[in-house]
């Protein structure tokens, strides 16, 4: 594993834990879109199919444990918890998160490196994490006023995605045969959908401010 790599994982889990904080300690949801959480889930789930048969390493198995257990468990928390759910801004959070689903799993059963089903949900499942930040940027959009964690969160999430992006390059680099198109153009598309809040962002880190996406 290369420094990329666990940059990568590390942020990522970094943003789960944010995440988490805001959840648990404010016991608050707001700002945040269950539909992208529900995709979430589903992308891990697809993803990890062999966690009880494949054995790769204790690392591989605890960050697989880790990202499907806080998946579920945030989406349980906007839905289920009582005093969570109260702050979730329904009325917002409207994009239909099931027309993502569908082309990703079509496209999945046409486009894989093996048609075997491991492979077609692993397949799907890197399409629809591409795209399952969309109903977040929409709400974001709506909302207007993103508060620091939830800034934060999102920002890790694209961090996550551009270091794996450095990550496949340096593995292209140093080694020999590495070439994985369909994770590198899923991983790339993904990148770019952050570039508009990546900017605000700075933007606001840059001048002190509040965090504030333009209508």
């Amino acid at each position: 594993m290369n420094i990329f790599r666990l940059a990568g994982d590390m942020t990522h889990l970094a943003s789960v834990l944010v995440l988490l904080l805001k959840i648990h300690t404010i016991k608050s949801c707001a700002g945040i879109s269950l539909k992208t959480q529900e995709l979430y889930a589903i992308v891990f789930a697809a993803r990890y199919l062999d966690i009880f048969t494949t054995y790769i390493s204790f690392y591989n198995t605890v960050m697989k444990f880790i990202f499907l257990g806080s998946s579920f468990s945030i989406v349980w928390y906007m839905r289920q918890h009582k005093v969570v759910r109260r702050s979730y801004d329904k009325d917002q959070d409207t994009f239909r998160h099931y027309i993502l689903m569908i082309p990703c799993l079509i496209l999945a059963l046409i486009i894989n490196e093996r048609f075997t089903f491991r492979e077609v949900m692993w397949t799907f499942s890197l399409y629809l994490e591409a795209v399952a930040i969309l109903p977040q940027l929409v709400l974001l959009q709506r909302t207007r006023n993103v508060d620091n964690l939830t800034g934060q969160y999102i920002f890790l999430l694209g961090a996550y995605r551009g270091l794996y992006i450095l990550n496949w390059v340096y593995r292209y680099l140093t080694e020999n045969h590495y070439v994985h198109w369909i994770t590198w153009i899923a991983g790339i598309i993904q990148t770019l959908l952050y570039a508009d809040f990546f900017y605000y962002y700075f933007q606001s880190w840059k001048n002190n401010e509040k965090l504030h996406l333009p209508a």
